[in-house]
């Protein structure tokens, strides 16, 4: 997806110019949305936040340089060395210590070490300088020794990064369908106004030819009061759709985005056809299969199943006693100046320490509810995951009867409308040879008004269905195409 960039542009106080009118059909406002949606931006940064926690995670086995420098003097007295008396001794000592660590992950843990110690005394002529090279190496032998406990959290990490991955992907396809749903409101409360416009002018009409009527005293005056009745009501709508239409205008405005700083009276002219597809859908067992294998908050849950799969790993690592092996090799220099201890390291001394660090609390009881946490923990993950199987299924075969049943609405209202159009001309011809009465001319005008909408409705309702069937089945960006992160289905093991 597309990312807008450029710095971000504060609103101005001064009111905007006016605007040209945006021209948009469906798959502009998409791209719209995705370029420019104020929300999705937010949303896009997630998975890169939350990837910095995978390098976080990662710096562990980095290497560690750590050193140390000091300066001390002290001044005491002490017993001289003759036993008669006491001496007073001032000392200056001065170390440096300098050291390179890094744990791998096999629980190998390796060390590099120098330091230098020099001292001067009041009570020896001399200076004393001692430096030192040493190495180390400690193993875990139980606790901490499986190099999967040890990646556990960077896998975790991984793990976390591609969830906001999935998480993105989904508010991607509600955005999508809040968008086309938006459109085709906007489009409706256009039409509406259309509608109700043209009752207006069919209501005003009856109502001039009423009064026509009564002057030449063909007509009863009381037939008045319904035909001005049915013009205020037309008027009624008409500003209830106008206000609708306005409210439907600015939230597609807000969902396009289509400047940095949005003209609010920027009017929207809509492009499209309602010619209906002509392919059928698949057997609603097909869109069932793609939901399984492509909704979002499906592989978001596979994935926390994986993650806490790995918590099991860790906490169980948790139930072992700490072992660890460890040899320390050094050789020290010593003599009267910094160069001279140097040339004693080659010397033929050493030392050698190895060795064996052992704990383990003879409860445990912490390591112990933390792995029955993990477990249960674990179990609720994979019930979780069938609960929402189960929704899933009844999401897409309710969408599916959802759009078969508004398809099925269309051909239903569109006969509705006809009908209503016969029964108002035949109510009007026979009010014109007074058989009939404003009052029930009027009423046919209010089914036909109504049948109008409806059939409008029942379409608007059926592209609205069908592309929340898509969203359900996590197909809809596909079927745009768009592409978002998290379009590969997430499968867990077998024993799992």
């Amino acid at each position: 997806m597309a990312r807008p960039t450029g710095a971000y542009a504060a609103p101005s106080a001064a009111a905007p110019q006016q605007a040209e009118p945006l021209k948009v059909d469906i798959e502009r406002a998409i791209l719209l949305a995705m370029e420019n949606n104020r929300s999705l931006v937010v949303q896009q940064m997630t998975p890169d936040i939350v990837r910095t926690v995978e390098d976080q995670e990662r710096a562990v086995f980095d290497s560690a340089l750590t050193g140390q420098a000091s300066q001390k003097r002290t001044v005491a007295d002490r017993l001289s060395r003759a036993g008669s008396g006491v001496e007073s001794s001032v000392t200056d000592t001065a170390t440096g210590v300098i050291s390179l660590e890094k744990l791998f992950p096999t629980g190998t843990t390796l060390g590099l070490s120098a330091s230098t110690s020099y001292t001067d005394s009041s009570l020896y002529s001399d200076t004393f300088v001692s430096n030192r090279l040493g190495a180390s190496i400690t193993q875990a032998l139980l606790q901490g020794r499986d190099v999967r406990v040890n990646l556990a959290r960077i896998h975790q990490a991984g793990i976390d990064t591609q969830v906001s991955q999935y998480e993105l992907r989904g508010f991607t396809e509600a955005l999508v369908q809040s968008v086309e749903e938006g459109f085709w409101d906007y489009a409706l409360a256009k039409r509406q106004i259309e509608i109700y416009t043209n009752s207006l002018t069919l209501a005003q009409q009856q109502m001039d030819e009423a009064q026509e009527r009564i002057k030449i005293g063909t007509l009863a005056e009381t037939e008045l009061a319904a035909a001005r009745a049915e013009v205020a009501l037309r008027h009624e709508n008409l500003i209830n759709a106008r206000s609708n239409t306005t409210l439907r205008r600015l939230n597609l405005l807000r969902l396009l985005n289509p400047s940095e700083i949005i003209n609010w009276d920027t009017e929207i002219v809509l492009e499209y056809v309602t010619e209906l597809p002509d392919a059928p859908l698949d057997p609603v067992g097909a869109h069932v299969d793609v939901a399984l294998k492509m909704r979002p908050d499906l592989n978001q849950a596979r994935l926390l199943i994986r993650r806490d799969e790995l918590d099991v790993v860790q906490t169980r690592n948790g139930l072992l006693p700490r072992l660890d092996a460890f040899v320390n090799y050094g050789k020290t220099g010593y003599a009267r100046t910094f160069s001279e201890a140097n040339d004693e390291l080659d010397e033929r001394s050493y030392d050698v320490e190895a060795g064996l660090i052992f704990r383990f609390p003879p409860s445990n009881r912490a390591a112990k509810a933390r792995h029955s946490r993990a477990v249960i923990t674990r179990q609720q993950s994979i019930k979780a995951l069938e609960n929402l199987v189960q929704l899933a299924q009844v999401d897409v075969r309710s969408a599916y009867v959802e759009v078969a049943r508004t398809r099925e609405q269309i051909t239903a209202t569109a006969a509705t409308r006809t009908f209503q159009e016969e029964k108002l001309r035949v109510e009007t011809e026979k009010f014109r040879v007074g058989k009939s009465t404003s009052l029930l001319v009027a009423q046919a005008q209010r089914d036909l008004v109504a049948s109008q909408i409806a059939e409008v409705q029942a379409v608007v309702n059926y592209f609205k269905a069908l592309v929340s069937l898509y969203r359900l089945e996590g197909s809809l960006l596909q079927r745009r195409g768009l592409s978002a992160p998290g379009a590969e289905p997430v499968t867990l093991d077998p024993g799992q």
